[in-house]
């Protein structure tokens, strides 16, 4: 199959502590389509976020391929694949993840300039108004709520224009009115821009706003 944005082919992964080797994935294939939106559900080590870890080339493969945008990724450098990651992919966390002596604006542009982006802070302010967050743009995440500090975490992940969009729970810490807020946000911009996105959520009622789930456990997919 042609024009994947995803094929993972027989991805096992696993981590050798204390206890010996843990299997975290156990032989999966997935596949996702330019623009395609995908949940993946299912209980707390199901292995969910090692996988979004895999599709971002963050965690390495045991055996198996992962590769995003026709790229296999455990054929790259670590430099390449950080060059890969700021020119493809976007990540939203849980946990917002910013620079906390960086204002809003410095943060969503931060990825600009370590792409050596002329235009960066230009760039950041277009993804804060996106998001909402024109009056906050000069102000650090300290004084920011939880919902605007993910706002700028979602701004961070779509300013360079990604094909694809990892979201690992990223209405967790939110409480249920600014999550759905959030998500409308990211829904909005990922459909403006034909993004794939891959959502670990455990929130059924998100997980139903995407065009396809796919149920986890025991580091197995079952569609």
């Amino acid at each position: 199959m042609q024009n994947l944005m995803v094929d993972i082919r027989r991805l096992e992964l696993s981590l050798v502590g204390g206890s010996g080797r843990v299997e975290i994935l156990r032989g999966l294939d997935m596949q996702a389509s330019p623009g395609e939106t995908i949940s993946i559900v299912g209980p707390s080590g199901a292995g969910k976020t090692t996988l979004l870890m895999a599709l971002a080339g963050l965690e390495s493969p045991t055996t198996g391929e992962v590769k995003v945008a026709g790229v296999e990724l455990s054929g790259l450098s670590e430099d390449d694949l950080a060059r890969f990651r700021r020119e493809h992919i976007g990540i939203v966390f849980q946990s917002f993840h910013l620079v906390n002596t960086m204002t809003a604006l410095e943060n969503v542009a931060l990825p600009l300039e370590f792409s050596g982006a002329d235009n960066a802070e230009a760039l950041a302010a277009q993804a804060l108004e996106a998001t909402g967050l024109s009056a906050r743009m000069t102000h650090y995440p300290g004084q920011l709520s939880g919902g605007e500090q993910q706002r700028v975490a979602v701004a961070r992940a779509f300013v360079a224009r990604p094909s694809l969009i990892l979201a690992d729970e990223p209405t967790g810490n939110l409480d249920t009115d600014t999550g759905k807020k959030i998500m409308d946000i990211l829904f909005s911009l990922q459909n403006d821009l034909g993004t794939t996105l891959v959502l670990v959520t455990h929130d059924e009622s998100l997980a139903e706003r995407c065009d396809r789930t796919i149920r986890m456990r025991d580091g197995r997919l079952a569609s």
